[in-house]
């Protein structure tokens, strides 16, 4: 992406905030734009990953399993709970999840040594070189995304978005 003067630069939101600003002026309107950006930005964020991932031959969640199994060391194995944390979604989501990659030979389930009536979710060699190859283009994929940011704003806004996260609850723990 190349680097745009964003002084003098309109973008949609602007409009937005225009018409609400004419129409009720008694709005705080700096909200509305905050939070529209935000939106906004993540939904085109959504669209450049999924199409990402699309190209390695996987959806969003199921690279989220993959890359959630990965990062969490050798031997690359969760059980069911652990992965739902990470991911926020329903155990039956988890499920269908999981079902698929199986079913795609990239994870597998064992029984947990140390609990019967637990399930362990591991990758397998397949899954692992598909993750680890998919995560070096994924990597480059969100460095085009912020591109437009130099370093020093990449950071401050990453501050700001910590900021935001911990003050609405996003502080648990993923890994017990």
């Amino acid at each position: 992406m190349e680097r745009h003067d964003t002084v003098e630069q309109r973008d949609t939101v602007d409009d937005i905030v225009e018409q609400w600003t004419r129409t009720r002026p008694d709005l705080d309107v700096e909200v509305i734009a905050l939070i529209g950006r935000m939106r906004r930005l993540g939904m085109r964020v959504d669209n450049a990953l999924r199409e990402y991932f699309t190209s390695c031959g996987l959806d969003s969640s199921e690279f989220d399993v993959l890359a959630t199994l990965r990062r969490s060391g050798e031997p690359y194995e969760l059980n069911a709970r652990a992965l739902l944390k990470s991911a926020m979604v329903t155990s039956g989501a988890i499920t269908n999840r999981v079902d698929r990659l199986s079913a795609k030979g990239l994870v597998e389930r064992n029984p947990s040594p140390t609990d019967r009536r637990a399930v362990l979710i591991r990758l397998t060699p397949a899954g692992k070189e598909l993750i680890d190859a998919a995560l070096d283009g994924h990597v480059r994929n969100e460095q085009r995304i912020l591109a437009p940011l130099d370093r020093d704003e990449r950071a401050q806004l990453d501050a700001l978005l910590r900021k935001l996260l911990i003050a609405h609850g996003d502080t648990e723990p993923l890994l017990d």
